[in-house]
């Protein structure tokens, strides 16, 4: 019997797949770090023939060239791609996984140009469709990842695409997608609550394009190295830095990136390392925060907290870093070197009087839905560029959760302002009565 089996990276939102049936399987549209598709296989004692992408992927650098390297596979690429190193296909292409089960090709235009997607079949018909970045849990993947030039061409081809794929498969059948949040849904449930079904083609564009936020530079770069063929993964521990090292890193302002809880951060840390805890999504905002050739150094109170965070950048192709390992004054040839950073709640914010300097680093369509009255406003992937647009005074950080302020605090304290970060949701600028307005 047909198996599917989830891979999940949480941390950038993606979603791969083990397909497995008769000792055979195929995986669909695996991250870099392939080493987990084989301990996959090799749980359930299949060989891994077929290796597919249901797109050349922009946040993450696909892991299927290296697969098929390690154990043969056939890799598969949409033909109009042009990838030199795998089998070009086609709408109405089918791949035998087993002799009972297969892998039909459908175009699927919108998330990209050439997205395709690949429905699942056994003797008894369609089991569910891997959708990729097409039809996703509620939603559809976004369309601007080619530039604004292509973006309303895309939305309608993305309208169209989860239609097609809505008319060709039974209601029961389940839906696999590469992004997105969610669990599990069958086609039927998504004509139900997906609003690519219950809008025309004009609305549907238009609530497509309306309120995206950015998203980062190096979304670009990965593109064009998935289509050249990523290097093989190196997960070799990097080199380790001794105190001194490291204490002349922060002096010169290099990236020495703390992977601990936003909590520990703030009790103790070395003095101008930026939070960025493996508790949240540390690659994706590393990778939007630095210039890619820059160093950077991995700080972790174990060795298992700097492998964690290498296999995350790794991902998107940050593969030069070194690593300290230690508590903060362990690692500090100076105790002057260990800082603290003030963390807060918004009932000490509404306690902190007026003229207070409050900063919000969430994202646009975050603000524009409610926001403090009076704050400023820079997203956290503006900051370093925009920093000096604050006034004087102790800066006070919030964002959604935590995450992004403890990020935002630690790097306006490496550049010698006095920081709070509030640590709350900020559904609790509500209960502390602090006033509130909205761009809508």
């Amino acid at each position: 019997m047909v198996e599917v089996e989830t891979v999940a990276t949480a941390s950038l939102g993606d979603r791969s797949y083990l397909v497995c049936d008769g000792g055979r399987a195929a995986v669909i549209d695996p991250q870099r770090d392939v080493d987990r598709y084989l301990a996959a296989a090799g749980r359930r004692g299949v060989r891994i023939t077929h290796v597919l992408d249901t797109h050349l992927h922009h946040d993450h650098l696909s892991g299927g060239l290296e697969l098929c390297r390690l154990t043969g596979a056939e890799y598969g690429v949409a033909a109009d791609e042009q990838v030199a190193f795998a089998r070009p296909l086609a709408e109405g292409d089918v791949l035998e996984v087993s002799p009972q089960v297969r892998l039909r090709v459908v175009a699927t235009p919108g998330h990209t140009f050439h997205h395709l997607s690949y429905v699942l079949e056994n003797a008894d018909g369609a089991v569910g469709v891997f959708t990729g970045g097409s039809l996703l849990f509620g939603s559809t993947g976004r369309t601007d990842l080619l530039g604004q030039q292509h973006s309303e061409d895309l939305a309608r081809l993305q309208h169209a695409s989860v239609r097609k794929l809505a008319e060709l498969l039974p209601e029961e059948a389940q839906v696999w997608p590469a992004h997105g949040s969610g669990s599990s849904a069958t086609i039927g449930q998504q004509l139900k609550v997906n609003t690519a079904f219950h809008l025309d083609e004009d609305a549907f564009v238009e609530h497509a394009l309306t309120g995206l936020d950015p998203f980062p530079d190096y979304y670009a770069q990965l593109g064009l190295r998935n289509r050249a063929g990523p290097d093989p993964v190196d997960l070799r521990e990097p080199a380790r830095l001794r105190p001194a090292e490291l204490a002349r890193q922060l002096r010169t302002g290099d990236w020495v990136v703390d992977l601990r809880p936003r909590r520990e951060f703030s009790r103790a840390h070395l003095a101008g390392a930026i939070c960025l805890g493996l508790d949240g999504p540390l690659a994706h905002w590393l990778g939007w925060l630095i210039d890619w050739a820059d160093p950077v150094t991995l700080v972790g109170t174990t060795s298992e907290q700097v492998a964690a965070a290498q296999r995350e950048l790794v991902r998107i192709g940050l593969d030069r870093t070194t690593a300290a390992v230690g508590a903060p004054d362990e690692l500090a040839p100076d105790p002057n070197l260990v800082r603290g950073l003030p963390s807060a709640t918004f009932d000490d914010l509404a306690e902190a009087g007026p003229g207070t300097v409050v900063l919000d680093v969430r994202m646009r369509r975050e603000w524009r839905t409610c926001h403090l009255l009076g704050a400023a406003h820079i997203p956290l992937f503006e900051l370093r560029d925009r920093s000096r647009e604050l006034p004087d005074g102790v800066v006070w950080v919030h964002c959604s959760a935590g995450y992004r302020a403890a990020a935002a605090a630690s790097l306006l304290a490496r550049e010698g302002r006095e920081v709070v970060f509030i640590d709350e949701d900020f559904t609790a600028a509500h209960q502390a009565d602090l006033p509130l307005a909205s761009d809508r």
